[in-house]
């Protein structure tokens, strides 16, 4: 049984950071991709970021160079670092998982949190 918690989110002003946490268990960590989603309100969920089983990255043009995604494998847990945050920045902020390449397409991933609310205020 996949499980995915989502830690880490609140309200920042321009300019500011936070790191995001994504527990997971019910699967072999290191032999999956994980991945970073978001959705604002009445928009659609947009990938952030994607990680591979050898820690290849791959970011969307929005967040390259502000985000990070790191992973611990021995301690199940997804990281994203946001820094330089912008109010555009605002929204759910998911974790998700896939068997497959890494990508930043919601609909190839299989498993998902629950999420984390991001605020950005200017």
């Amino acid at each position: 049984h996949v499980q995915l918690v989502e830690s880490g989110g609140g309200s920042v002003q321009a300019g500011g950071s936070l790191r995001l946490s994504c527990a997971a268990s019910g699967y072999t960590v290191s032999s999956t991709r994980m991945g970073w989603f978001r959705q604002a309100p009445g928009k659609e969920r947009e990938g952030v970021a994607c990680i591979g089983r050898d820690g290849i990255t791959m970011y969307s043009d929005s967040v390259k160079g502000r985000f990070t995604i790191s992973k611990d494998d021995s301690e199940r847990i997804l990281y994203l670092q946001m820094n330089s945050l912008k109010p555009e920045d605002s929204a759910m902020y998911y974790c998700a998982v896939r068997y497959g390449g890494c990508t930043l397409n919601a609909t190839d991933f299989n498993y998902w949190g629950r999420g984390t609310q991001v605020t950005v205020s200017s």
